[in-house]
């Protein structure tokens, strides 16, 4: 009895070879243009349709990309319009082949390329970065069009999960800084990363449910206070974090993420040990991880703490502080000092000059917050040269007396009147 025949080792490269070959490499719109005609899904009435339609959506797609005029361009147009409706056909079916075959068949043939369009140009108008501080330009759009309408839809879909995760994460951010007040235009003005908001928010919370109820974002003088209360009554780092209350359930993966970070971070924060200011360094590995907001104000109380051991009797001027050089930078003219001294009274990062967005931003959060003009004087006659603090103090006052009743106005909702009036009297850019 003979025994049947086996393949050989030779034989087994060549048949892996062969498997290979099988790989259908076209497009899938015309895989589906195919199935659909060999499956009777599509009729000879519809093919014309579509030999019709072909021309038209290439010369579209190449006028607005280049010019329809040129060859080069028209080819490349081709290959566009195919591949957009190849995404759109994989997307909206999952790659049946039947279903696809049935799209083509009840639909116009420019309307799956617009479909492929409209999914691009959604994915391009998702965040491509978490930072606040690096949003997206319109008129990029057809560029950024031009590149992914050659894409492959793996290339689509990697994108879209990586964009969505993104996309997550500042809408988690923007809750967690709305729980506390902060205004999303100031994330976006300090460049915050919506992970550090995250994290932050998250390392508050374990603070706070051990010390005390935190209203407000806190600043670097103020987060230093906090921990140091905490290390006075040497707790225990906590064994898990609990997710803020009220957190919507379609942002808890996001925030979930992040949780283990901030459980490894807690310890050192809580150590006695570990120097707080060296952790708290403006560029230590800490601090890249977490956002806490630009304190204007942070030497003014130890300031005021001197002034009140010092004798009475005349003492020459005080020159300026290091502090009041490096904020003003030289900018001592009177719209640059007021710019300063809105910013201090508005509780909002210290500058001399404002973009229009941030001018607009600092305007809605005075009208939420209301100002505090004595920030400003106590800034004055902490840092400011001696010789000028009284001019100064008055030019302040001044503009105070002015300007308050616009910046407070309820009637005035697009801003117009407040914009005006700070582009007139501080230093507004466009």
């Amino acid at each position: 009895m003979t025994q049947p025949d086996t393949p050989s080792s030779d034989a087994q490269p060549v048949a892996a070879a062969n498997a290979l070959q099988l790989h259908d490499a076209r497009p899938f719109f015309e895989k589906a243009l195919v199935y659909g005609v060999q499956h009777g899904f599509i009729d000879a009435d519809r093919l014309a349709a579509i030999n019709t339609d072909a021309p038209k959506g290439m010369v579209q797609i190449a006028r607005y990309f280049g010019s329809e005029f040129l060859r080069p361009e028209l080819e490349k147009a081709r290959d566009r319009m195919v591949n957009l409706i190849s995404l759109y056909l994989l997307e909206t079916t999952d790659g049946d082949l039947a279903k696809a075959a049935v799209s083509l068949r009840d639909n116009s043939f420019l309307s799956r390329s617009k479909g492929g369009s409209d999914m691009l140009k959604r994915l391009i108008a998702m965040p491509e970065s978490s930072n606040f501080g690096m949003a997206g330009y319109a008129d990029a759009e057809t560029q950024l069009l031009a590149v992914w309408s050659l894409r492959s839809h793996a290339d689509y879909r990697a994108e879209l999960a990586r964009r969505s995760q993104i996309a997550q994460a500042i809408h988690a951010a923007q809750w967690l800084a709305e729980q506390f007040d902060l205004d999303p235009d100031e994330l976006e003005a300090a460049g915050a990363d919506a992970e550090a908001v995250i994290r932050t928010g998250l390392l508050m919370l374990a603070l706070a449910s051990r010390a005390m109820d935190l209203g407000e974002w806190p600043n670097t003088v103020a987060f230093e206070k906090w921990v140091l209360a905490q290390r006075k009554k040497k707790l225990a780092a906590p064994s898990q974090l609990r997710l803020p209350p009220g957190l919507p359930v379609e942002l808890r993966d996001s925030v979930q993420a992040h949780c283990a970070s901030v459980l490894a971070d807690l310890p050192k924060v809580l150590d006695a040990a570990t120097p707080l200011r060296t952790l708290l360094r403006p560029t230590g590995a800490f601090r890249a991880r977490y956002f806490l907001l630009d304190d204007p104000l942070a030497e003014v109380d130890s300031f005021h703490r001197s002034l009140d051991a010092l004798d009475e009797g005349e003492e020459p001027p005080l020159p300026a502080s290091k502090t009041w050089t490096r904020t003003t930078q030289g900018n001592d003219d009177e719209h640059s000092l007021l710019t300063l001294f809105l910013c201090l009274a508005a509780g909002v990062p210290k500058k001399t000059l404002l973009t229009e967005k941030t001018a607009a931003s600092l305007v809605r959060k005075v009208r939420k917050a209301g100002l505090q003009p004595q920030l400003a004087t106590d800034f004055i006659r902490a840092h400011a040269p001696g010789v000028h603090q009284q001019d100064y103090i008055t030019l302040w006052t001044g503009f105070f007396q002015d300007a308050e009743k616009i910046l407070l106005s309820d009637m005035d909702y697009q801003l117009h009147d407040a914009l005006a009036l700070l582009r007139r009297e501080c230093n507004v850019v466009v």
